[in-house]
C-alpha cells in the first residue's frame, strides 16, 4: 500500500467516533481525487472494511447498473455466488445480514453516482441507517462523494438526514511540508525548484503526487503525465467535468476557460457568457466553489476594514490553469505523440506561469505564512490578493498578497520564482505598487518577500523587505 500521509486531524475525528459506543453517520467531502476513499481506507484499516463504490455516470449506466455493481461488490467481499437485487431496500438488507458486533467500517464511495438514478435511494437509505444501522454501535458509515452539490441537496441540507450525521469532512489538498514528505515517501529527491515545479502542476492533490516516480526529473514526471499520449493527466480535465457535472459540463468547462486567464468578478463571467442577470451564474460558481476548483476573493477597505461589494472569482486549482495553458491548446499535437521533446522553459509564459501557480500554491498555506511572518490569525483583519481599481486620480494596482493587521500595518507581499538570480529589480516594482496604492493615514507598510530561486547578495543587503522568505524553508 501507498504511503498515507497527512489527515492526521481527520484520523483523529473518525478514531473518537468509533469509540463512542453508538452507531455513527459521517459525510466526507473534495474534489476528485483528493483522498476520500484513502481516508475512510486507513481508518478502516484495523477494522472490517466494507467499501462501496457508484459506476461513474457514464451514457447508458443505468440504476439497475449501479444495484448490479453492489451486488457484485457486496458477493467478492463475503465471497458470495453471483446474485442480483432490483431494489435498494432489498440491497441495504443483504449487507446487513453479514454485520457484526466488530468494529467496523461501512464506505459508500461516490454516493451521488450510486443513487442519482434512483428517485427512492435517499429515502431507503435513511430508513436502513434509522431501523438497522444504528443498532449497530460498532458502525461507523461514511457516505463520500466528489460532486459535494447533490451531497448538500441530498444529504446536508436534506430533512430526511437531518441530525443523524455525526460528522462532517471536507478534504482540501495537503498543506506544502505534507506534499514534501509524500514526494520523499516515494523516493524523490529533486531540487527545492522541482518540487515546487511539480507542485504548480499536481497541486497538493495526493493522487497526482503518488504518480511521481521517483527515478524521473520533474520535467520527465511533468512530461510523462501531461505531455505523452495517454499520460494520466491529458484527460483529467474532461473526466472530471464529465463525472461531476454531467449534462452541464460545457457550461463549467466555459466558467473555467475564462478564469484560467486571470481572476473576474461575476459582472465581467456574465458579459463573456451571455448570461441575463440571474441566480444561475452564481450557483454554477458556488457549485465550483463546493468542489475547491474556484475560490472567491472580495475587495475590501483599507480604511474601514469593511468587505466591498465587488467579488473576484479566482481559478485556485494548479492542475486546471495548466491544462488550461499548456495541455488543451496542444492536444492534437499530444495525441500524436509530437509534444514529448519540448522544452518545459520553452513554453509560452512558462516563468510568469509558475510564479502564478505558486502564489495559488501559498493561498491555500497561508497558516504557514503567517508563522513565516510571526502573526496571529485573530489579529488579522482580512488576508487575500488585493485590487485597486484605477478612477481619476487614483491608480489601477495589483497586490500578490495583502495582510491587513487590525494594528494598521499592511504587509504588502510579492510572490516570485524563477531559476535565474533575483535582484534589485523587484524593490523598484514594490515600490511603484506602493507608491500606487491608497494608503489611510497613520497606517504602517511592511514590504514582504517570498521567493523561490536564487536572489542576489545585493537584495540580501539592501534591508528594503521588512522580510525575505525563502519558500523552501516554509
Amino acid at each position: 500500500m501507498k504511503a498515507f500521509v497527512g489527515r492526521d486531524t481527520e484520523l483523529q475525528r473518525l478514531e473518537g467516533l468509533s469509540k463512542s459506543g453508538r452507531a455513527c453517520l459521517v459525510v466526507i467531502k473534495g474534489r476528485r481525487r483528493i483522498g476520500k476513499s484513502r481516508l475512510a481506507e486507513e481508518f478502516g484499516k484495523k477494522k472490517v472494511f466494507l467499501p462501496f463504490s457508484g459506476l461513474a455516470p457514464v451514457k447508458g449506466v443505468t440504476a439497475q447498473d449501479q444495484r448490479d455493481a453492489f451486488a457484485r461488490e457486496l458477493a467478492a467481499l463475503f465471497h458470495l455466488p453471483p446474485f442480483t437485487i432490483t431494489d435498494w431496500s432489498d440491497a441495504f438488507a443483504h449487507l446487513s445480514n453479514y454485520l457484526t458486533t466488530k468494529p467496523t467500517v461501512i464506505l459508500f464511495d461516490e454516493i451521488s453516482w450510486m443513487g442519482s438514478k434512483d428517485p427512492t435511494f435517499v429515502s431507503k437509505l435513511k430508513i436502513w441507517w434509522d431501523l438497522v444501522l444504528q443498532n449497530h454501535p460498532s458502525v461507523v458509515f461514511i457516505l463520500c462523494g466528489s460532486i459535494s452539490t447533490w451531497i448538500d441537496k441530498n444529504i446536508i441540507n436534506s430533512t430526511a438526514f437531518f441530525g443523524r450525521v455525526s460528522l462532517y469532512l471536507e478534504l482540501t489538498e495537503l498543506s506544502i511540508p505534507q506534499c514534501k514528505e509524500l514526494l520523499h515517501c516515494q523516493g524523490f529527491k529533486g531540487s527545492d525548484l522541482d518540487l515546487f515545479k511539480i507542485l504548480s502542476v499536481t497541486g497538493g492533490v495526493p493522487w497526482y503526487l503518488e504518480q511521481i516516480q521517483a527515478h524521473q526529473s520533474a520535467d520527465e514526471n511533468i512530461k510523462r503525465l501531461c505531455f505523452e499520449k495517454n499520460g494520466l493527466l491529458v484527460h483529467e480535465f474532461d473526466r472530471i467535468f464529465n463525472d461531476l457535472f454531467s449534462l452541464r459540463g460545457e457550461i463549467y468547462k466555459k466558467i473555467i476557460t475564462l478564469l484560467s486567464q486571470g481572476m473576474k468578478d461575476r459582472i465581467t463571467l456574465q458579459k463573456a457568457m451571455t448570461y441575463s442577470p440571474s441566480g444561475t451564474l452564481s450557483s454554477h460558481l458556488k457549485a465550483l466553489e463546493i468542489c475547491g476548483f474556484v475560490s472567491k476573493h472580495p475587495d475590501w477597505s483599507l480604511k474601514t476594514g469593511k468587505i466591498g461589494k465587488r467579488t473576484l472569482y479566482r481559478l485556485s486549482d494548479n492542475y486546471l490553469r495548466f491544462y488550461m495553458h499548456y495541455i488543451e491548446p496542444n492536444l492534437t499535437k499530444i495525441e500524436q505523440g509530437l509534444f514529448l521533446e519540448v522544452s518545459l522553459s520553452g513554453l509560452p509564459g512558462w516563468e510568469p506561469m509558475l510564479g502564478f501557480q505558486l502564489e495559488s500554491l501559498l493561498l491555500k498555506n497561508r497558516a504557514l505564512l503567517y508563522r513565516a511572518l510571526g502573526v496571529h490569525s485573530q489579529d488579522i483583519v482580512i488576508d487575500n490578493p488585493y485590487f485597486q481599481k484605477g478612477s481619476g486620480r487614483k491608480k489601477g494596482c495589483q497586490i500578490d498578497y495583502l495582510i491587513h493587521m487590525r494594528s494598521n500595518t499592511l504587509f504588502i507581499c510579492e510572490v516570485k520564482m524563477r531559476r535565474r538570480e533575483l535582484g534589485l529589480e523587484v524593490i523598484d516594482a514594490m515600490k511603484a505598487k506602493i507608491a500606487s496604492l491608497v494608503i489611510p493615514k497613520g497606517f504602517g507598510i511592511s514590504p514582504v518577500l517570498f521567493h523561490l530561486g536564487p536572489i542576489s547578495d545585493a537584495l540580501l543587503s539592501s534591508r528594503y523587505f521588512y522580510r525575505i522568505i525563502d519558500i523552501a524553508d516554509l
